[in-house]
């Protein structure tokens, strides 16, 4: 008797350990995969992605039996077709997640690294009959658009020869992804455009600092105003970041004016080191959380104000660490914000609120509660490891896989954040004016908020009815409105 139920029991014993595994009635598939590629984004997906348990074909029991799973993976021809059909609600809850051609070359473009004219552009009708106008909101250093000698505020209407107007825009600005392009730069008067000259540029590799630009204001009523052009949360410029509060440090200033308007985001780390040097108070409280989908539960995470940050390179190495330049000074805060404004920006906005005012001045932000992490083809690091991925192919996954609040637990800004002055810098296109003149729209409606006046009006383009902002998200820099996770976070201690 005692030698049957010893036969019974390995008899059980083993059936179960076979159905826990799964390797019931699924030992010799007869189907087989196509592209592994396509194996490797649905169970990335089925691991991390945010919405997993809304999605049906995500569900844990899709690959149960090998022959379907197969069957059904191999029914899209590439690794993105997939991937994009497991979206949820593709363009209105998840409008974020993308698939990646080259983790390499993302790697860099989230350092500030890629291939650039060194422009950022607003396109603009101007008036009743369709006549489209770009101006230039920023230009970056070194760049072939500096070289040329393009400024802020310098305005063209034809790409490469062709007049824009709205009946030919979206064909016309395709052009602007090609490597070189000629500008036909304008000049206004009472609605006339003049030609001025036509300016050819070639795109190069660019490696560009976000800290674009800082200045102090040495009597905004008897205040002294620190004022910064931050232009995206890149971890290998945590040090330059931190040297821009030294100065303000040491210039003692009153207030400080953040602008963010064209911040698409970037790291979630680095945003909460710049949360640690603007609030006094810092080191004592928590900043941010991150929830993940109920199979990470375990990676939540709470980011609190710091007192030292992290330096990273390029390669997203840790290279040293130093202390936090803290204002001690400052119990406000003015965030310049446009609809550019993204992710980490407004994680700054939205961490802050609980602890200090933050008086928002601009127009909407973006409206990204959530961010991602990169996907890599290594199953056995749960697709984490860039180190260890499939060598034989660059494809990668950047999809939402958390959302991000802040100590109350307020996480509702899909919408973006309704400003609390709103300026409609587009309305000026024939008046843009440098980063830092005191006559700047955005800018100076933060300091007369400062000075406690009613902004001054300054006088808008004419036609102001008639003038529309146009978008162009077909060229967008899909890095650019980004909230990441660095490969630290996952490190174990």
């Amino acid at each position: 008797m005692k030698k049957l139920f010893l036969i019974l029991f390995i008899i059980t014993f083993s059936t179960t350990s076979c159905d826990n595994n799964n390797f019931i009635g699924i030992d010799n598939p007869s189907a087989t995969i196509d592209n592994s590629i396509n194996d490797f984004v649905w169970k990335g997906m089925n691991s991390w992605y945010n919405w997993q348990e809304n999605v049906t074909n995500l569900a844990d029991s899709k690959d149960d039996n090998y022959d379907s799973y197969y069957e059904y993976i191999n029914s899209y021809a590439s690794p993105e077709e997939l991937f994009q059909s497991l979206l949820f609600d593709t363009g209105n809850t998840d409008r974020f997640s993308w698939f990646v051609e080259d983790y390499v070359e993302q790697q860099l473009a989230f350092q500030g690294v890629s291939k650039s004219f060194g422009l950022k552009l607003q396109a603009v009708k101007i008036n009743t009959d369709g006549d489209v106008i770009f101006y230039v909101r920023y230009v970056a250093p070194n760049s072939p658009a500096s070289e040329a000698e393009i400024k802020r505020g310098a305005i063209f209407n034809a790409i490469n020869g062709v007049l824009t107007t709205t009946s030919n825009y979206s064909s016309v600005i395709a052009d602007l992804s090609e490597e070189t392009v000629t500008l036909s730069f304008v000049t206004e008067n009472n609605g006339v455009l003049t030609n001025v000259e036509d300016k050819t540029i070639t795109a190069v590799e660019l490696s560009e600092n976000p800290v674009h630009y800082t200045k102090v204001f040495d009597n905004i009523n008897g205040k002294k105003v620190g004022y910064l052009v931050y232009n995206g949360f890149r971890s290998s410029y945590n040090d330059e970041l931190n040297a821009a509060f030294a100065d303000f440090q040491n210039e003692g200033i009153n207030e400080l004016v953040l602008d963010l308007r064209l911040n698409g985001g970037g790291s979630v780390l680095t945003s909460a080191f710049l949360a640690s040097m603007i609030y006094k108070n810092a080191g004592t409280d928590d900043f941010a959380e991150l929830k993940f989908n109920s199979k990470h539960s375990d990676e939540n995470k709470t980011y609190p104000f710091y007192n030292e940050l992290t330096i990273f390179n390029i390669d997203g190495d840790i290279t040293g660490s130093e202390n936090i330049n803290r204002l001690n000074t400052i119990s406000e805060i003015y965030v310049l914000v446009s609809g550019s404004t993204a992710s980490a920006s407004e994680m700054i906005i939205n961490g802050l609120k609980p602890f200090i005012p933050v008086t928002v001045i601009g127009t909407t932000t973006y409206g990204k509660n959530v961010g991602s992490i990169t996907l890599y083809d290594d199953p056995d690091s749960d697709y984490l490891d860039v180190d260890s991925a499939n060598s034989s192919h660059k494809n990668a996954m950047q999809p939402i896989v958390f959302q991000i609040y802040n100590k109350l637990g307020e996480s509702n800004y899909y919408n973006g954040f309704t400003p609390d002055i709103e300026v409609v810098e587009y309305e000026y296109w024939n008046s843009i004016l440098p980063f830092g003149d005191e006559n700047e729209v955005v800018l100076k409606a933060a300091l007369d908020a400062i000075s406690g006046l009613s902004s001054k009006p300054i006088l808008k383009a004419k036609n102001n009815n008639s003038i529309e902002l146009l978008e162009f998200k077909n060229l967008d820099n899909k890095f650019e409105k980004e909230m990441y996770l660095d490969k630290h976070y996952f490190i174990r201690n």
